[in-house]
């Protein structure tokens, strides 16, 4: 009994000890982002709580730079982003679990594969394949939007993860589905999609999350401001010489809300056994 109680209390200890690591330097940004213009952030010893809570560095770094414009361009990229990942993952798993072809083990490995090359390595061969199709803002508004989308409209990430779950379903179910006379496409759209819900809710958020956030590619295709998404936007709080870094600690708090938004929304979905009894055994 002894023996099972100290295990529980460092598994605990552990768990809490990860857990300050982890959510710490969001804890100091909010700190940072809270604190009066008269408070040194840099004071040493750290001091974590602020002495005078103000919201003047939200309104302050809102002002500084076009945050409306940020965030709209930002939702048109990544809800666009999350569509195509949702379709076309779900696309091309379901032929790699059901449909038998030649070289079905191939085209599994050869797109797993990819998963062990960084974005960085073929950022160079991309961009120029962008240039090459015009997709940059210097055509137009809508050739911006599509060269921040397409190159990430599907990962091998998502397809993985859609075969993991077309796998878990029962075949029965389609063969049910042929009986009462549906497709290819029916049998993915009505019976499949709507069992693998879970599946969907994960990649949406992953795919968020990895969108919403993303710096590199944005900075690299994009050259007018009015395009600019929330993190490149951001860039602009910090200036030349030096930095208002309660104003960026603001922020980067900004641009975190919604992220939080979107996984309370589908945190509901991240449960397993939706085909659980769905078939007799």
């Amino acid at each position: 009994m002894l023996r099972k109680f100290f295990k529980s209390l460092f598994s605990h200890s552990f768990l809490i000890f990860m857990t300050i690591i982890s959510i710490g330097p969001f804890l100091w940004l909010i700190s940072t982002a809270l604190k009066s213009k008269n408070e040194n952030i840099f004071a040493y010893p750290p001091q974590f709580i602020p002495q005078h809570i103000t919201l003047e560095n939200f309104i302050g770094a809102w002002q500084q730079v076009p945050f409306m414009g940020y965030i709209i361009n930002s939702t048109i990229v990544t809800v666009l982003t999350i569509v195509l990942n949702l379709l076309f993952a779900s696309l091309a798993a379901y032929p790699l679990v059901r449909m038998e072809f030649n070289g079905r083990g191939g085209c599994f490995f050869a797109t797993l594969a990819t998963v062990m090359v960084p974005c960085q390595v073929i950022m160079i061969p991309l961009y120029l394949l962008t240039l090459r199709l015009n997709l940059v803002d210097s055509y137009g508004a809508v050739a911006g939007f599509a060269g921040m989308i397409l190159p990430f409209g599907v990962s091998a990430f998502g397809i993985l993860l859609m075969r993991q779950a077309f796998m878990a379903i029962p075949k029965e179910l389609e063969e049910a589905a042929i009986i009462d006379g549906c497709n290819v496409f029916q049998i993915w759209w009505k019976v499949l999609m709507p069992l693998v819900k879970p599946s969907l809710a994960t990649l949406a958020i992953f795919t968020f999350v990895g969108c919403w956030g993303e710096f590199l590619w944005p900075s690299i295709v994009l050259t007018k401001q009015e395009m600019f998404t929330l993190p490149v936007g951001l860039n602009y709080l910090q200036g030349f010489f030096s930095s208002n870094w309660r104003f960026i600690s603001a922020g980067a708090i900004i641009s975190t809300i919604p992220i939080l938004i979107f996984f309370l929304a589908l945190q509901k979905h991240f449960v397993g056994g939706q085909t659980q009894g769905a078939v007799k055994g």
